[in-house]
């Protein structure tokens, strides 16, 4: 069997059709197509099936695509092998970040990297619903990405590095009654006005754990991804929000108070298909990745 061939089998499965598949492996639909057929004669038994206007994935073609992800790492192994007498790594690394992860992580990271010879880093601005982050592991090498500290698990086929767990504090216009309060409970916050990210991000999820233990509903008079925005918004009066410490507080005019009797806070890890994470290259800036993220944080 030819590698290229299971990858794109594998290719099929994980992006969901011969057209996606194409767009991710940058070939045209007729060559996914023409890879799927020469696959199958060499299995000698069907791997796919058509489903109305698409196809899927039959039986033996869930296995073998299960089984061109093993083929994909121990090629990459292979190959990390024959360049343990090569020297240092080099080449080029794609890093997708999420945009508060990049203002905290991405400058640090870029000087570490500039100290390893033959060693690029290209940054991607990827700020997505936290359900999205796994699918950036087919164009990025690397990618950070960010979900609630409540045990959500990302999927079993991908590694995962745990870079940092940084708080969610309360952020209040500096004279707000409540902002010389050294925390802040649940209870404390009904009634209050709240500026938030849009649904299905981590800190969106969060601030409906903090209704759910005031037992009130928020009052979302905005909604903005963009911390910054959010800043300006809560310095003007506009409302209080939930803001990550570590990226956050740099606004003239906002207190940040910390959040009593809920674990209000944010994980980023770092999400890398198996395959990838076998590179040297790859391998080195994450290392530089994780000193950053433990410098940044004490």
């Amino acid at each position: 069997m030819d590698a290229h061939h299971l990858a794109t089998l594998r290719a099929v499965r994980d992006a969901g059709g011969v057209t996606a598949a194409a767009a991710r492996l940058h070939l045209t639909p007729s060559a996914v197509s023409q890879h799927l057929r020469l696959l199958t004669d060499q299995v000698g038994h069907p791997l796919v099936e058509r489903v109305g206007r698409g196809i899927r994935l039959t039986g033996a073609g869930q296995a073998l695509a299960d089984a061109a992800a093993e083929v994909a790492v121990a090629m990459e192994r292979a190959q990390a092998a024959v360049d343990e007498f090569r020297g240092a790594p080099s080449g080029r690394v794609r890093v997708a970040f999420f945009q508060s992860a990049a203002a905290l992580l991405a400058p640090g990271l870029l000087h570490r990297v500039a100290t390893r010879e033959g060693v690029e880093v290209e940054l991607g601005d990827r700020d997505v619903a936290q359900q999205e982050f796994p699918a950036l592991t087919a164009d990025f090498d690397l990618v950070v990405a960010h979900r609630p500290d409540t045990g959500d698990d990302w999927p079993a086929d991908l590694r995962v590095v745990p870079l940092l767990r940084e708080p969610l504090d309360v952020a209040l216009p500096e004279h707000h009654p409540l902002a010389d309060r050294p925390e802040l409970t649940p209870a404390e916050l009904i009634g209050q006005r709240w500026i938030a990210v849009q649904e299905g991000f981590p800190v969106a999820r969060v601030l409906d754990r903090v209704a759910a233990v005031a037992g009130e509903p928020p009052e979302v008079v905005q909604r903005f991804n963009d911390f910054a925005v959010v800043e300006t918004l809560v310095a003007a009066g506009h409302g209080i929000s939930l803001l990550p410490r570590y990226t956050a507080g740099g606004w003239a005019g906002v207190r940040l108070v910390p959040l009593a009797g809920i674990g209000a806070a944010r994980r980023t890890d770092v999400l890398i298909a198996p395959e990838r994470a076998e590179r040297r290259v790859v391998q080195a800036v994450l290392d530089d990745l994780r000193a950053e993220a433990a410098a940044v944080t004490g």
